[in-house]
């Protein structure tokens, strides 16, 4: 195989040699969402020689992105570039002999086999559970691996997915989070180290993965804090068998069948989008907004919380739906739903 002096260094590790260089170069990826943990992790698998790389990402590059997200710059917001394409770009300039396809598009029940359809591993660098519930269904589906990524303030979250193997993520997390309760990088913040390490972490597991170094792949959920300079490993071998998982056990696919997760309504004449998760239970509106108070004005009462940014207007309501004003496009909607609502 041709090229694998650009790769001596990594073939010089012990645990990867000649032979497993050539399974990576040999491998398909794809990275859902390319924000401040995906464009870390689609940068290390370009360099490292991944065969074949996709990103899959729906939003467009901001300002407050290039704090964290290597792998843009100003140049990529003044063409209006998708973080897909821009990725894409760079990433080609840095290997042209991969193959690389940036993928503009919002990850839903209706495209998720065709746009997953022959990989080999797939890295979470999602910003909501509903997307990472989808890659959960169709993964265990059909048998594809895949690592849970996340990261806020200065924690961060990862634990690899291996079918039929380990737990898979409803058997740890085992339902949607109540909106509002967790956090989000636009109202607690995130320093960009915390991206980088668990992003790092996410594809040396990869690598384990795709090169077969079952025994050496993380089975535990790993989370660290670098601003107080902790870590821990939660031991979740034994979930899959004591939990009576829907999807891992009984193979029911509830956000793949689309039972579960995000609804959108275009409301007609109003430049406005209803967005609604399926069976999410009732919103604590105080709580949400004692939340929402560190980036934005908020007013509620018992029946709704209303709020601005920009040139968009968000009422939510006690049963979690969302009119989102200022815009008519599903995908922008659903970003400044997970953006504000944590979801």
């Amino acid at each position: 195989m041709q090229g694998l002096e650009r790769y001596s260094r990594q073939i010089l590790f012990q645990h990867i040699g000649v032979e497993r260089q050539k399974e990576l170069m040999k491998s398909r990826a794809i990275v859902v969402g390319c924000g401040a943990l995906g464009s870390v992790s689609s940068s290390y698998l370009t360099r490292a020689g991944i065969g074949h790389l996709r990103i899959i990402d729906r939003d467009f590059i901001e300002e407050s992105n290039l704090q964290r997200q290597i792998l843009y710059d100003e140049n990529d917001i003044k063409h209006n570039l998708p973080k897909a394409i821009a990725a894409q770009k760079k990433l080609q300039r840095i290997n042209s002999k991969i193959n690389i396809e940036g993928i503009v598009a919002d990850l839903n029940y209706a495209n998720v086999e065709d746009l997953t359809r022959g990989a080999d591993i797939i890295l979470d660098g999602t910003d909501n559970f509903e997307t990472r519930f989808l890659i959960n269904d169709i993964c265990v589906k059909n048998n594809i691996p895949w690592i849970y990524g996340a990261c806020i303030g200065s924690k961060g979250l990862t634990m690899n997915i291996i079918p039929s193997q380990t737990p898979c993520l409803r058997c740890v997390f085992e339902s949607l989070p109540q909106m509002g309760i967790f956090p989000t990088c636009d109202t607690a913040g995130i320093i960009g180290p915390i991206a980088s390490i668990i992003a790092s972490i996410q594809v040396t597991e990869a690598f384990k993965i795709l090169t077969k170094d079952f025994k050496s792949a993380n089975k535990t959920l790993f989370e660290i804090d670098v601003w107080d300079t902790k870590f821990k490993q939660l031991d979740v071998e034994d979930l899959r068998r004591l939990n009576n998982c829907p999807t891992c056990k009984s193979h029911n696919y509830e956000f793949l069948d689309a039972k579960d997760g995000l609804m959108t309504t275009l409301l007609c004449g109003k430049n406005a989008v209803q967005v609604m998760y399926r069976n999410v239970g009732s919103v604590n509106l105080e709580q949400l907004a004692q939340r929402l108070r560190a980036t934005v004005d908020v007013s509620y009462n018992d029946f709704m919380l209303k709020f601005a940014d920009k040139d968009f207007e968000f009422t939510v309501f006690p049963d979690g739906r969302a009119i989102i004003s200022g815009t008519n496009d599903s995908s922008m909607a659903k970003s400044l739903y997970s953006k504000y609502l944590g979801m």
